[in-house]
């Protein structure tokens, strides 16, 4: 594949409410849709950095897209492999940027073997991933939107905690779980928010809860720290932010039972997939989750949660925190994402659909 066309277009979607977490709010998400073309296939991608979540700064993502793009007549084969070959050599990169031009080049190489981009990933993939809702803000959460969630067939939720006093947010947590039919767990996001004398206290007082998990406990995390307080917890608890920099790290010694992947954060679905395979392998749990991207990460995310399997729910509920989109995005049924058996990713811009008859 010689005559490969790459092009950037950048995008600004405002969220339909803020998106808070003890490490700020967020209300729009900026980025560029990565198209890659050949032959008359297009293949997508999204990079929407964030750097609280590990991701580059929007100036270094751009100028790395730029990059790639000069080196476009190296052809799809080729770029993928000068990937490769850059993360093997330990080489700086831009993980949002790096994964937006992959994804692209891999979704353009399943559109034209006419395969599901997970099954490029692997072969085994799943067709109906399990998802978590994506609450927001245990402090803010109002009631119609737990109802919506349970009436939509979740049974995973997701909140975030540490944005207001623990003894406020527990009162909210046990009051949500009140409400809560037989099977249906919660997932709490702490973003890094507490000290672990905090952090103890607030897993103790989480004991009898429906709790699927805590995400990022600490503000510093600390492996021993983190060590006792998994030793203490009934439940699972994660690292998400944290990860980035123990990817190289004997996974069998991290101090807790889940890993949390956001391929954007990675550096790639193809890097994402491997270290997926190293975490089960060492006997740790994992979940694929999305950085509220656009319908075009979206989807690829989706894919590689597919791809990767397993039983516990994936963070790909986010679509709706956006007011506007580049695409439909995966479609969620009772708490599933359903994923078709068409080539490649499953996104189509909204500019490149056909009007259906009598539109």
């Amino acid at each position: 594949m010689t005559d490969l066309r790459l092009d950037i277009q950048p995008y600004t979607l405002a969220l339909r409410r803020p998106w808070r977490t003890a490490r700020g709010v967020l209300s729009a998400r900026c980025g560029w849709l990565v198209r890659a073309a050949s032959d008359g296939a297009v293949g997508c991608g999204d990079c929407a950095p964030l750097p609280v979540a590990g991701t580059e700064t929007a100036a270094r993502a751009v100028q790395r897209l730029r990059h790639w793009c000069a080196r476009a007549g190296e052809g799809s084969a080729g770029l993928l492999a000068a990937l490769e070959a850059e993360l093997a050599l330990g080489a700086a990169f831009a993980p949002a940027a790096d994964c937006a031009l992959e994804t692209a080049l891999l979704d353009l190489r399943a559109r034209r073997e006419g395969v599901p981009l997970r099954r490029l990933l692997g072969p085994a993939a799943l067709d109906r991933p399990a998802v978590n809702a994506m609450l927001g803000a245990a402090a803010t959460l109002e009631h119609a939107t737990l109802q919506a969630a349970l009436a939509a067939g979740f049974r995973v939720l997701k909140l975030k905690v540490g944005t207001a006093p623990p003894a406020q947010e527990l009162q909210r947590l046990q009051a949500v779980a009140a409400r809560l039919p037989a099977g249906t767990t919660l997932r709490l996001d702490a973003n890094g928010a507490w000290d672990a004398a905090t952090a103890a206290r607030v897993i103790e007082q989480l004991a009898g809860l429906p709790i699927d998990c805590l995400e990022e406990p600490l503000a510093i995390a600390d492996d021993d720290a983190l060590r006792c307080l998994q030793r203490a917890a009934p439940f699972s608890l994660a690292l998400d932010e944290s990860l980035i920099g123990r990817m190289d790290s004997h996974l069998s010694r991290l101090p807790v039972r889940r890993l949390v992947l956001k391929p954007a954060a990675v550096g790639g679905l193809r890097r994402t997939c491997r270290f997926a395979e190293r975490a089960a392998a060492a006997g740790r749990e994992v979940v694929v989750t999305s950085l509220v991207e656009s319908a075009a990460g979206l989807w690829a995310t989706a894919q590689l949660a597919a791809a990767i399997g397993g039983e516990l729910a994936h963070g790909l509920g986010t679509a709706d925190w956006l007011a506007a989109d580049l695409g439909p995005p995966p479609p969620i049924v009772r708490g599933r994402a359903h994923l078709s058996d068409a080539a490649g990713s499953g996104f189509v811009p909204f500019a490149d659909q056909q009007p259906g008859p009598g539109a």
